[in-house]
């Protein structure tokens, strides 16, 4: 018996499986799906929200609460106004504000413009760029009591390098650190010295970005190092630079380990008392943690504010 032999035309067509239809999803299984995947993103987001909690956000809530109420003999009563009160009339009060301020002008006269120039001059080296930046990064990783046993060697009366520079001069000794006229140029130089390193890289960062094409075409207009400086370094980096003027204002606003470490906090007279070194006198040496609380709410109030008008200044411009 022969087998048939089927034609090409009569070929009998190719099975094919039909679509299963799927069956319905359970419920919650497609969240419970990504979240066995991203079981380790999630792990590092709740602990990093829990450690938010914990040092950051409960604080806050707890230094707005202490603003209002008083605590004697272990009884804690609400008081509304009068912590604020309490801090306003305090004749230290006013003195630490403008000490505060002072510091903020002098440190953005130097620890603004210093970090800019100091990138400026390390991008234009096109070797040993590496080294340049962990040298003014070190001063960073260094602990601020090193740094400040260094400042306190240079500053010193007697054998300080400082002085011993100035009579190699033969210019009159200082009292850096005793001088109520210096103590605070003192403590700003410190400070720009051991905090300059970040922004120097954020800087060197943002000019590494700027397309050579516009120092080329400045350069064939006949622009010199200035003019490049102003009309393409500045306008490239304007973002970068808003932004680090609002951080620099906010973390010099609350200005604290420098002087109480470099003059003890009050410093000669009074004269590198600040807002903050103020609020732990109130804490630590007073024992009213309601008035430290209240002043360091209204510093809260006072930089949420600036911060606020900035945004809002810095949005108007963009528009």
């Amino acid at each position: 018996m022969s087998t048939p032999i089927l034609t090409p035309g009569k070929a009998a067509p190719a099975r094919r499986d039909e679509p299963r239809e799927a069956g319905p999803v359970p419920a919650g299984g497609a969240f419970a799906k990504s979240l066995r995947r991203n079981l380790t993103a999630h792990g590092f987001l709740i602990g990093a929200v829990l450690c938010f909690a914990v040092f950051s956000w409960y604080p806050m809530v707890r230094e707005f609460l202490l603003a209002f109420q008083k605590t004697e003999g272990g009884r804690t009563t609400w008081v509304g106004l009068d912590n604020l009160v309490t801090v306003v009339n305090d004749p230290a009060f006013w003195q630490a504000w403008r000490n505060t301020l002072l510091f903020t002008v002098l440190a953005l006269l130097l620890g603004f413009v210093v970090p800019f120039v100091v990138a400026i001059v390390i991008n234009e080296f096109h070797h040993g760029q590496g080294y340049l930046r962990l040298l003014v990064y070190l001063p960073v990783m260094l602990p601020p009591v090193a740094s400040v046993l260094l400042f306190q060697y240079l500053y010193d009366p007697g054998y300080g390098l400082l002085n011993e520079l100035m009579r190699l001069l033969r210019l009159p000794e200082q009292q850096w650190l005793q001088d109520p006229d210096l103590a605070m140029f003192s403590i700003v130089v410190a400070s720009t010295w051991m905090n300059m390193g970040g922004a120097t890289l954020i800087y060197l960062a943002a000019l590494q970005g700027i397309p050579g094409e516009l120092y080329e075409a400045a350069e064939l207009d006949g622009a010199g190092l200035f003019r490049k400086i102003w009309h393409v370094t500045v306008p490239q980096t304007r973002l970068i630079l808003s932004l680090m003027l609002l951080m620099q204002i906010i973390a010099t606003m609350q200005v604290f380990v420098e002087p109480f470490l470099l003059t003890g906090g009050a410093g000669p007279e009074g004269s590198t008392t600040t807002v903050v070194y103020l609020i732990y006198q109130y804490a630590f040496n007073f024992n009213d943690y309601g008035a430290a609380a209240a002043l360091g709410l209204l510093l809260l109030v006072l930089l949420a504010g600036f911060s606020a008008a900035y945004a809002r200044l810095s949005r108007a411009e963009d528009a």
